[in-house]
């Protein structure tokens, strides 16, 4: 940790720890622009830059995003990202009281609580798991990542049917171009352009931030927020009511997150519906309660941070947007998995370290700065749908210069927005594209292994116990539908990145 403070007090990491956050906050606060579109609007930026630099700054994008959704969630019962639709459920209601001010700071210590716990959690585990996973082999990979895509689409919207089908949408397009061990070409229709396959860049800002343009300019009117702002102070007696369910949440929310698919959206939930059950006060959760904002504001964070753990130990997003941030990765030319602490120790300890230090400063900006983020709300549409195509086109012209990839981006945008009008969630299909490939070569390289023999996926004690795991949570929603004669939905909420349904109204 003392290498990885090195790293993070370097002033140039310091300065890009500050821009990450800076920039997660504001577009956090923003309704409908989440984490994933923050993250794919960033990578342009991080191109060229030191990979570690790059992952510190990415890194504070996320949960900067996640610390400053819960912004709008409480002014204006509109969730900046899916991950504060919990929040709303109790700090709207609160901000109607009159206790505006009161329901943002205690997202504010909250979420800065539930970060540093989970950067904590994450720094004590993360190695004992990062040597645990190099007994992994390629069939144990295999089922790791079937089960982290399976996950993603049973957690990913109400229709099972759905997700799968963007799951394999994702699958698809991760195998156009040319095969990496045959160097045969798949499906480029004669193209030159597709030889490359499709760019991870490309369908990341089309699916997400080119079909929240085309969402924003079929909803008409915005709202602004009020200026009015209560005090932000909370006595003792209020810090102590928030302390148990905030230290729950974190706890629950970073090992919710480190489970490859769920998320902080997950985690949210799962925090809001404990403390919901064994809270004294159970009953009054939904009219202002302060311990249904101080959860899940402290379980989406830690799980934001809990969601690395399988990305950097494994090389398997555990959520959405962690997926974003693997392929960016991959694009800088770092491959993350059980080799990282050995190989690439200062880029794994700097970023625990500059978490630390994120935490800090998100609480520091977000405290004194609440009433000047609010106005942020009031942007005239006018304004950001400009700046968003700007950067959308910049980024994916400045890959390779070709014409053909704004198309492509466009026709991404198209397809992400004929999603969400349908109610089709985006992150299993992003995670199919990232996990495609990586699915296809660890099976190529068992079936190799074990000359042609399929029974290798059983035979592997990890492999079959993770297969068996995958087939459980496919099946339960079916059980599940037979029990209740209704149609097979998720056992939770929606994953980041899907369309968010109608449920900020206080339950």
């Amino acid at each position: 940790m003392g290498a990885g403070f090195g790293v993070a007090f370097t002033p140039e990491n310091l300065l890009f720890v500050f821009i990450g956050v800076l920039a997660g906050t504001v577009i956090g606060i923003l309704p409908g622009l989440g984490p994933m579109s923050a993250i794919a609007l960033m990578i342009p930026i991080a191109f060229g830059m030191d990979p570690t630099t790059a992952i510190i700054m990415l890194a504070g994008v996320y949960y900067g995003a996640i610390f400053g959704g819960s912004t709008s969630s409480i002014l204006l019962n509109a969730p900046g990202v899916a991950g504060t639709v919990a929040t709303s459920f109790d700090g709207y209601p609160m901000a109607r009281k009159g206790a505006a001010g009161k329901a943002l700071a205690i997202a504010a210590i909250a979420s800065f609580t539930g970060g540093t716990i989970g950067v904590v959690l994450l720094m004590l585990i993360a190695p004992a798991l990062s040597s645990f996973a190099v007994s992994f082999g390629p069939a144990d990979y295999f089922a790791l990542m079937v089960l982290g895509l399976t996950a993603v689409v049973t957690l990913g919207g109400r229709n099972i049917t759905k997700g799968l089908i963007a799951a394999v949408a994702g699958v698809m397009v991760s195998l156009v171009g040319i095969d990496s061990q045959t160097a045969t070409l798949r499906f480029t229709f004669g193209m030159p352009e597709l030889y490359e396959g499709v760019k991870f860049l490309i369908v990341a800002l089309g699916l997400f931030a080119l079909a929240e343009v085309f969402s924003m300019l079929a909803r008409r009117g915005a709202g602004g927020a009020d200026g009015a702002m209560s005090s932000l102070r909370l006595n003792r007696r209020e810090l102590g009511r928030i302390a148990g369910p905030t230290g729950r949440g974190s706890i629950l929310g970073f090992f919710t997150g480190v489970l490859p698919g769920a998320g902080a959206t997950v985690a949210s939930f799962l925090s809001y519906s404990m403390e919901k059950r064994i809270a004294k006060d159970g009953d009054t959760f939904g009219s202002g309660n302060p311990k249904g904002v101080a959860a899940p504001e402290a379980g989406n964070n830690a799980a934001a941070v809990g969601s690395f753990v399988p990305m950097l130990t494994l090389g398997v997003p555990g959520s959405g947007t962690t997926a974003i941030l693997l392929g960016a990765l991959l694009v800088l030319g770092v491959t993350p998995g059980p080799m990282m602490l050995s190989d690439r120790p200062e880029m794994f300890w700097g970023l625990v370290a500059s978490m630390y230090v994120g935490n800090i400063v998100l609480l520091v900006l977000n405290l004194p700065l609440i009433p000047l983020f609010a106005k942020v709300l009031k942007t005239p549409r006018a304004v950001l749908i400009p700046l968003v195509v700007v950067f959308c086109v910049v980024g994916v012209y400045g890959l390779s210069f070709s014409v053909f990839d704004l198309w492509l981006m466009l026709g991404f945008g198209v397809v992400g927005y004929l999603m969400r009008q349908n109610g089709f969630p985006a992150a299993p299909m992003i995670l199919g594209l990232i996990l495609g490939s990586m699915m296809e070569r660890s099976m190529r390289q068992a079936l190799q292994i074990s000359y042609g023999d399929w029974t290798t996926f059983v035979t592997s004690p990890y492999s079959a116990a993770l297969l068996g795991l995958t087939v459980v949570v496919l099946v339960w929603p079916l059980v599940k539908r037979l029990r209740k004669g209704a149609p097979a939905t998720a056992a939770g909420a929606p994953a980041e990145g899907a369309e968010k349904e109608d449920t900020t109204t206080t339950p």
